[in-house]
């Protein structure tokens, strides 16, 4: 949605009416996630997206006669393989779509306000009840909380849609609602400032986090090596987390290869809730780290937390394919990925 305020707004300033269609459910190779929107302005025009091409025009009817009509409406739609092709996809799905005849002010108001500087903000959520025709899910998921738990905790279902950053569809109290996420940016910190982090940088860019990079050798930790960041500190590990209050939003990459550097860093990582903590290091190093790392305080249970080696086994050796294999494993973290290969994960499913 935040992607489309721009739009919305031109439309609003030219006097039109915008309603919605809101993706809230998915089942098989659905094109689109939980949370993707299509904008239809009243004079016909289109943005976003709720399939990729195969039910856009469906759905901006629907908003239409949800315009007229006033109400609110869940439709399910299947998109079979032939006309998933038809418009350039590979393969159907079933969406449920929620079509509204305007955009809620609480829903602008959640896009507008997680459009900027984070902070330590893990963002915020809209919770929509859904109308009492909503049909229920079309398969069972087994081990889903969203879909199975007879009492799910709301509170904790927006942190969970927080943290993953995606949207989903929950029973709670005996009604369906749709929990919006407006997740704050995505920040991945950096301890030491070597060449691994510089295309680490990079790489993080590309997929939205905003980057910090911390070292107290300020011959590594220079504006011309790290001319991108969003943040460079010259400060020790845990004066930087205070500075930039670290917190459950944040991923952490301990780079250094310095014990008085790294070891400080995940002890204060993993004490702050970071989501993900790794450090790099042979297996050797690992094993010294977490023993000096118990004589210091850590419990196994925090321990267990601890990426190390850091990253997803690529087989690279080169800076950018270490920072390659760090980042795909902050990804499958953040989205619960289990990092296998596809047709390895997919045996099994």
């Amino acid at each position: 949605m935040r992607e489309l305020l721009e739009t919305y707004d031109a439309w609003r300033a030219e006097g039109l009416a915008v309603g919605r269609a809101v993706v809230i459910r998915t089942y098989g190779s659905a094109p689109r996630q939980e949370g993707s929107v299509l904008l239809v302005a009243e004079d016909g025009r289109m943005v976003g997206s709720v399939s990729g091409g195969c039910v856009e025009g469906a759905s901006a009817e629907a908003v239409a006669e949800a315009r007229r009509s006033g109400e609110e409406k869940v439709i399910r739609y299947g998109i079979s393989d032939d006309l998933a092709w038809s418009v350039g996809l590979a393969c159907g799905g079933t969406l449920d779509v929620l079509v509204q005849p305007s955009v809620p002010e609480v829903v602008l108001a959640a896009a507008r306000a997680t459009s900027g500087d984070p902070g330590a903000s893990l963002g915020t959520t809209v919770v929509t009840e859904l109308p009492a025709d909503t049909p229920a899910p079309a398969v069972e998921r087994p081990g889903a909380a969203a879909d199975n738990d007879a009492d799910p905790d709301l509170d904790e279902l927006r942190r969970d849609a927080l943290l993953a950053g995606r949207s989903l569809t929950a029973k709670v109290d005996g009604r369906w609602v749709f929990i919006e996420a407006f997740p704050a940016r995505p920040r991945l910190v950096i301890v030491g400032a070597t060449e691994v982090a510089r295309s680490l940088v990079g790489l993080a860019g590309a997929l939205g986090y905003e980057r910090i990079v911390i070292d107290a050798r300020t011959a590594f930790a220079t504006p011309d090596r790290f001319p991108d960041v969003e943040r460079l500190l010259t400060d020790w590990p845990d004066e930087a987390f205070d500075a930039i209050d670290l917190g459950p939003n944040d991923a952490v990459a301990v780079l250094s290869h310095d014990p008085k550097f790294d070891e400080p860093a995940i002890q204060e990582a993993i004490h702050r809730g970071a989501r993900y903590v790794g450090a790099i290091g042979s297996r050797k190093t690992q094993a010294d780290r977490r023993r000096r790392l118990v004589e210091a305080g850590v419990t196994d249970d925090q321990l267990a937390h601890l990426h190390g080696p850091i990253g997803l086994d690529l087989g690279g050796r080169e800076p950018a394919e270490t920072a390659l294999a760090i980042l795909a494993e902050v990804v499958a973290s953040r989205r619960g990925g289990s990092g296998l290969p596809m047709h390895v994960r997919n045996q099994g499913s």
